[in-house]
């Protein structure tokens, strides 16, 4: 009987357990985890803080479902791997025997180098705990700092604005998230923002964070009470919330002595360096045939791709990774929009210190590619246009043409007979949606004809 350990408790890592599960009914399946609260849909946690949705509708299995798969859980931190004996060592100084490793420990919010970072009050949306710490302090805030670039610090904006905080919002350029939305749909959400009362500061970084004694007296635990600026002004909050990127957790990797970059490098078959030892999620970085390059992706739907093709051939059954076009359906500033593939219009200064959660690096790359774009205030098409392709597009609003845009990005369906069409950019709506009802026309007819 095989032993199979997870690190890691979080979509990677259940999605290779049950992978796993459905090749090797009697293997052993262990899933080692720090985080009390389990397998919990981590998108979910924008609509939490803006009150739609309920904790409990988080948690995609229950307790007892792990169980009937016949995945033991183990709640310990493991703090290193011996690939030698193939042990993972716990906390508690116990330690687990392993056939095959998954390193499935994801990212973690990255936290600056600033005076007063460790006071009361300064929170990240890390995890559901950090989630639930961020709407206790909110009951009582009057004020409240958000600092960082992405999707992430745009879900505790919206957040906090819904639990009724005054909001002052820091970018350190000039506008929202500039290295994937290009200057109109970072203006389209930075005025819904101010229209929801959000105080934006461009140009802006924090110096440093200071507290004050709470309590009666002024004899209880310090806690913030204002940021300082680097701009020199200081602004009165009772919470500060960082989202300036995130890292792969690695510490395990390092001590297992695998091949590192920004990430756990591995295989087409999410192999890493020890071939005992496999990595999926946040914390591998994939080869991506495309650009050539290894990239990092925080996206949910790849973590479980990934954590699907690490299971299988933990399994022993060979499977392929085959990096997708990278596909993010998230709202900004309470706009539904879509990322599709590579989107960057510029190369410059970004907000944030490195990838952010909902995000992937292929958006960050500035493709060889016209451009074409239709659309006023919340209704928008950008497209990037190869010589025969589209490479990426973003849809803000209404998304009736995102799915079609989508499948012809991810298929490299020959756009020849419309380009030019595209690349004058007028009536893009209507030319997308008859050339998609074409293809699907065309394809029905070519399966009918092989049948």
């Amino acid at each position: 009987m095989m032993d199979y350990v997870i690190i890691g408790t979080g979509a990677a890592g259940v999605s290779a357990a049950e992978t796993i599960r459905s090749y090797d009914p009697k293997g052993r399946i262990v899933l080692v985890g720090e985080e009390p609260d389990g397998y919990y849909s981590r998108p979910g946690l924008a609509y939490f803080l803006t009150g739609e949705l309920p904790e409990s509708q988080l948690y995609p299995m229950s307790a007892q479902e792990f169980g009937a798969r016949g995945f033991q859980v183990v709640q310990q931190q493991a703090v290193g791997v011996d690939p030698a004996e193939r042990r993972v060592r716990l906390e508690s100084g116990a330690s687990i025997a392993y056939d095959r490793l998954l390193l499935a420990m994801g990212a973690a919010a990255r936290m600056p180098d600033l005076p007063g970072v460790d006071l009361p009050g300064v929170v990240r949306l890390d995890n559901i705990s950090g989630a639930r710490d961020i709407m206790r302090r909110a009951r009582k805030a009057k004020a409240a700092v958000v600092i960082g670039g992405g999707i992430t610090a745009l879900e505790i904006v919206e957040g906090l604005v819904a639990q009724g905080v005054r909001v002052h919002y820091f970018l350190r350029g000039d506008r929202y998230w500039n290295n994937v939305l290009d200057e109109t749909e970072s203006r389209i959400v930075e005025k819904r923002l101010v229209e929801e009362g959000v105080r934006i500061h461009f140009h802006t970084e924090a110096e440093s964070i200071v507290g004050r004694r709470t309590g009666l007296f002024g004899r209880g635990a310090p806690a913030v009470s204002e940021v300082r600026t680097v701009q020199g002004e200081a602004i009165p909050c009772q919470i500060i919330a960082m989202a300036i990127g995130v890292a792969p957790r690695l510490e395990l990797a390092r001590t297992a002595g695998l091949d590192l970059d920004r990430g756990v490098l591995v295989d087409e078959r999410m192999r890493t360096s020890d071939p005992h030892i496999f990595a999926a999620g946040d914390v591998a970085q994939a080869y991506d045939p495309v650009s050539g390059k290894a990239l990092l992706d925080s996206l949910w739907p790849i973590a479980r791709d990934k954590g699907r093709v690490a299971g299988a051939n933990m399994a022993g059954i060979p499977v392929s990774y085959e990096r997708e076009i990278p596909l993010n359906v998230t709202r900004l500033a309470g706009l539904t929009t879509t990322i599709i593939g590579a989107v960057s219009t510029r190369a410059g200064s970004e907000d944030t210190l490195g990838i952010v959660r909902g995000d992937s690096e292929t958006w960050r790359q500035i493709p060889d590619a016209l451009i074409s774009q239709q659309g006023f205030d919340v209704n928008r098409i950008r497209l990037m246009i190869g010589e025969n392709h589209l490479l990426g597009a973003i849809v803000m609003g209404d998304q009736t043409l995102s799915r079609p845009i989508h499948q012809l990005v991810v298929r490299q369906v020959d756009i020849s007979p419309i380009r030019d069409q595209l690349v004058e950019g007028e009536n893009l709506g209507d030319v997308i949606a008859a050339f998609w009802s074409e293809v699907r026309a065309n394809g029905a007819a070519s399966r009918e004809t092989k049948s």
